[in-house]
């Protein structure tokens, strides 16, 4: 197998012609436009911005899976008969929001923990193997797996690195999937 020998670009970097049906007028605004992109390109693969995004994502996600799941707080018929019996129906709206608050913040933030640091983890391994595999999400939730079970001693710490390992490596399989072919 022999390798190809590099060719030289044909037009020099930031002396690329304009695409089709650009004006001189518009150079300015399409030079302006590719600089952003660039810009926003750059931040966006940055462990940083993927560690905050992570993290914001998941306190979303989180927030939201306790909103949803607030509704179904109170159904316990013999828990509202004893709230029905000591607050009228503006204390019991008060302090229904102030749990689903709680809730919504404290679901938020444990989502926005675990996002924030396997995607933070799995950024830094992947920079430093410098490569975008299988092996970067299966090691970045072991590590994250131990950290999140380092309270439980070592046995639990090596089951859910293992156990997040495994479901890292689920999840990246399932999104690295191949479309099938339909032909």
């Amino acid at each position: 197998m022999t390798s190809l020998p590099m060719v030289a670009p044909i037009f020099p970097a930031g002396k690329e012609p304009l695409p089709p049906g650009i004006t001189d007028e518009e150079k300015a605004q399409y030079e302006q436009m590719k600089r952003w992109q660039g810009y926003t390109t750059m931040a966006m693969e940055s462990c940083v911005a993927k560690t905050a995004i992570a993290g914001v994502g998941g306190f979303a996600i989180g927030a939201f899976f306790s909103l949803m799941s607030a509704s179904f707080a109170y159904e316990d018929p013999l828990l509202r008969d004893q709230m029905a019996e000591r607050m009228n129906t503006k204390q019991k709206t008060v302090a229904y929001f102030k749990d689903m608050g709680k809730g919504m913040y404290r679901s938020g933030s444990g989502f926005a923990k675990v996002g924030a640091l396997f995607a933070g983890i799995e950024c830094v391994i992947e920079s430093y193997r410098a490569k975008n595999d299988m092996v970067n999400p299966v090691a970045g939730g072991f590590i994250v797996g131990g950290i999140l079970a380092r309270n439980s001693g070592p046995k639990g710490a090596l089951l859910g690195g293992l156990g997040f390992s495994a479901f890292s490596a689920a999840i990246d399989m399932f999104l690295r999937r191949e479309p099938a072919d339909d032909d």
